[in-house]
């Protein structure tokens, strides 16, 4: 089964140990299955208490639930989006880390957006994925 293709390219810094890759190709014929952005919430969808380190764990559990319903899992994931509510290097390096557990050396590619606020006041972090099938028989 062809897989997608992670590119760092020569002549770019090496983005790996900030959580993400520069580039990926996606096999023709793949199925694409889009996660809406995940926050740090328990299934009764109140956020979880920890702070910002344990709503970036418990928004990639969530991101792992969702595609698990897909019969996927973090390794399918081509593409993230993250949100980080008035982002800063300690936030940067709670995510990288995160991304680190859940995909090691081989991070999707990723765009950080720091921003003013999320949905509801006390949600501090938020991951979207884009995740890929592949086609069958290739």
């Amino acid at each position: 089964m062809a897989r997608s293709t992670f590119v760092n390219p020569d002549g770019l810094h090496d983005p790996v140990p900030f959580g993400y890759s520069h580039t990926t190709a996606v096999p023709a014929g793949a199925e694409l299955v889009l996660v809406a952005g995940q926050f740090g919430s328990g299934p009764d969808g109140s956020v979880v208490p920890g702070g910002f380190e344990e709503q970036v764990r418990q928004a990639f559990r969530n991101l792992a639930t969702a595609l698990a319903a897909h019969e996927l899992g973090l390794g399918d994931v081509v593409q993230l989006r993250t949100y980080v509510v008035d982002h800063d290097f300690a936030k940067l390096g709670a995510v990288s880390g995160a991304v680190k557990e859940g995909w090691g050396d081989r991070p999707p590619v990723q765009t950080l957006l720091g921003v003013a606020a999320l949905a509801a006041p006390d949600v501090l972090f938020e991951v979207e994925a884009v995740a890929v099938r592949a086609p069958s028989g290739r």
